[in-house]
């Protein structure tokens, strides 16, 4: 079993928690990670464990294991039993752990039963740190990182994310709560595959798929809340110059992306018109799930002016400002990182890195210059 980076993160929070609640796409090894824990295991989504649970709670309350509840959000009753449990022996921790494939805005008994007793964490498909090959980490941009998509076994890509994005759409998305029938929420992710990387503009999408933008909104909030899409906001810091307020839309695993485009291979992917958008959303997503990985306090903003001065990325982390750009070539020339100069000035940005797939790293006074490998490493260090 590949160790994944977060274990040690849940191993913390229910060190200093009563419950921790892992979240995160279904698929993406949840399960496993937990059940490495140990404890007591149960799959809410099944009869038989609602059941046994139901049966077995008074001996588990009492008991010093720790309880695995999966699925949770298919048995919301649990939550008001959790909050009982909690409360009458509030010094005890570690002693529940649940798993939930939708994000906790989109769980209200969490919100309303659990604030303030549960730590959260985000588990996510694998990040290209945590693969355990060199062709693993080759594949990875293309096949994304869900541990049966591909990027173990290349066979699997793309059929297994074309069956994965059905079932999301004809059983779990409606049993989330998203009233669109299952073909227009096809439209609608067909829709948002061909947008990635752009502005939002919901009346834009709305006007092909024939709803209004608040529809549009509503159900794009079910595909952010089932871990699918990013929006990352813009930069609005008073910098002398108009900027763009619109969030830029991403899909967060690139194998979902390129198997919703019908591009099946490394040679397509490289043909196509959009492949500079995918490698752009990908090394954010790399990026930012680093820094989730090391558990650290950060945010995320794009930068871009009304007279084409850009930063794909900017991170701000403690008293640092990062501004991040990043390039689909394999030989960046003194002019890319000139213009990520300029831009960073604006923003007094006092890191910047140009990342691109070279396999010469370059370091100067201001900048950086290198892959996402030595990226993710500079930026965590």
């Amino acid at each position: 079993m590949i160790r994944r980076e977060s274990l040690q993160i849940v191993q913390d929070r229910l060190a200093k928690s009563p419950a921790a609640a892992l979240v995160g796409p279904r698929q993406s090894g949840k399960t496993t990670l937990a059940k490495s824990l140990g404890g007591i295991y149960f799959d809410l989504e099944q009869e038989g464990d609602r059941l046994r649970l139901d049966i077995e709670w008074e001996s588990l309350v009492s008991g010093r294991s720790l309880v695995i509840l999966d699925e949770a959000q298919a048995w919301p009753e649990v939550f008001t039993r959790l909050r009982g449990a909690i409360d009458n022996d509030r010094k005890r921790n570690g002693r529940f752990l649940l798993l939930g494939s939708v994000a906790p805005s989109l769980m209200v008994r969490v919100s309303e039963s659990l604030a303030g007793r549960l730590a959260i964490v985000e588990l996510t498909p694998f990040f290209f740190g945590e693969l355990p090959t060199k062709a693993a980490k080759s594949r990875h941009w293309l096949c994304g990182g869900y541990p049966d998509g591909g990027v173990l076994k290349p066979s699997m890509f793309p059929r297994w994310q074309a069956d994965y994005l059905s079932l999301l759409m004809q059983r779990d998305l409606p049993a989330w709560g998203l009233s669109a029938k299952p073909q227009v929420t096809r439209r609608l992710v067909n829709m948002l595959a061909a947008v990635h990387g752009q502005a939002w503009n919901a009346s834009q999408i709305g006007q092909s798929l024939g709803l209004s933008y608040h529809t549009v909104n509503d159900y794009v909030n079910y595909l952010e809340g089932a871990f699918l899409i990013r929006f990352l906001p813009s930069f609005q810091e008073n910098i002398r110059k108009r900027l763009t307020k619109s969030s830029k839309f991403y899909w967060r695993d690139s194998g979902l992306l390129h198997a919703i485009l019908k591009t099946g291979d490394r040679r397509s992917l490289l043909s196509q018109p959009w492949v500079g958008a995918s490698w752009e959303g990908y090394v954010i997503e790399q990026i930012i799930g680093a820094l989730r990985l090391h558990d650290e306090t950060f945010e995320a903003y794009y930068l871009r002016t009304t007279d084409q001065w850009e930063i794909d990325l900017v991170i701000e982390r403690g008293q640092h400002r990062w501004a991040i750009e990043i390039k689909l070539t394999s030989s960046p020339g003194p002019s890319d990182l000139v213009r990520l100069n300029k831009a960073a000035d604006l923003i007094d940005a006092d890191r910047r890195i140009l990342v691109s797939q070279t396999q010469q790293k370059a370091e100067g006074e201001k900048a950086i210059s290198c892959n996402l490998a030595d990226a993710i490493q500079h930026i965590i260090d």
